[in-house]
C-alpha cells in the first residue's frame, strides 16, 4: 500500500481506502455508479491533461469517480497536477468522442498501485448510458 492509502486510513479514509483496494473491475463498477449518481467526472490538470500509457504505449486519458480518488494519484509523473471536475455530459458528449476520434483510451480509476481499466469509448458509453436509465 502506498503512503496515501496508509494516510487516508489514518485520517478516517476507511472508506476511501476500500474502494482504492477494489480489484479493477470493481473499481470500475463503482466509478460507473459514482458518476451516473454524480454525474461529474474527475481527471487530473495542470497546464493540460494527465494522460498516461498501456503497456503497449496507446495513450490513456484517466478518470476518477471523486476528487479524492483523483488526488490519491497526483504523485510521482503527475506531482503538482490537481483534481478537476467536468460533467458527466462533457463526458459522454465531448470528450470520449474526442479520445475516441484521437485513439486515446479512457482509464478508469487508476489507484497508485494500478493503472485500472481501459475500456473502449463504445463500452464506457454504453455502461454509463444504462446506469443512468436505471436511475
Amino acid at each position: 500500500m502506498s503512503e496515501r492509502i496508509i494516510s487516508a486510513i489514518k485520517l478516517g479514509g476507511q472508506q476511501l481506502a476500500a474502494v482504492v483496494t477494489l480489484p479493477g473491475p470493481e473499481r470500475y463498477e463503482y466509478f460507473i455508479k459514482r458518476v451516473a449518481d454524480a454525474r461529474e467526472v474527475w481527471g487530473l490538470y495542470q497546464d493540460g491533461w494527465a494522460l498516461a500509457k498501456t503497456d503497449d504505449g496507446t495513450l490513456v486519458f484517466p478518470m476518477w469517480p471523486a476528487s479524492d480518488y483523483a488526488s490519491l494519484c497526483a504523485e510521482f509523473e503527475w506531482d503538482g497536477y490537481d483534481a478537476q471536475a467536468f460533467s458527466l455530459e462533457e463526458l459522454i458528449d465531448e470528450l470520449l468522442p474526442q479520445l475516441e476520434e484521437d485513439s486515446v483510451l479512457p482509464g478508469v480509476f487508476y489507484t497508485p498501485g494500478d493503472k485500472g481499466i481501459t475500456p473502449s469509448v463504445v463500452q464506457l458509453i454504453g455502461d454509463l448510458e444504462d446506469e443512468l436509465r436505471r436511475t
